[in-house]
């Protein structure tokens, strides 16, 4: 492998390791962020989403290839990311999800 390749495999790596990071960052703010605000209280016949629960359904559908479509329906309900999405919109942005790849 020439040496070009390597500067550009290593760059590369560097890119996909500041992703990761940048990544765990975010979820780590959401996890504090989230645990210092009080939950709201959802009706009886309901229970609510969690911020785990719906990042974990979004993660899927991201690796399904459904990335930008989710990231629209972030700003669809005024968040550029899932911390900044406030959490009565968590239903409904799951279910926007879900039917995201049907026909």
């Amino acid at each position: 492998m020439s040496k070009m390749a390597d500067v550009a495999e290593i760059i590369n790596a560097l890119r996909d390791a500041a992703s990761t990071i940048n990544t765990l960052a975010d979820d780590l703010t959401d996890l504090f962020s989230y645990s210092s605000r009080t939950p709201e209280i959802a009706l009886a016949s309901e229970k609510a989403m969690s911020l785990e629960e719906v990042r974990a359904i979004l993660a899927e559908k991201s690796r399904d290839g459904f990335t930008a479509q989710i990231r629209d329906l972030l700003l669809k309900y005024g968040a550029n990311k899932l911390s900044e999405l406030d959490p009565t919109c968590y239903k409904v942005l799951v279910a926007d999800a879900e039917v995201l790849g049907d026909a």
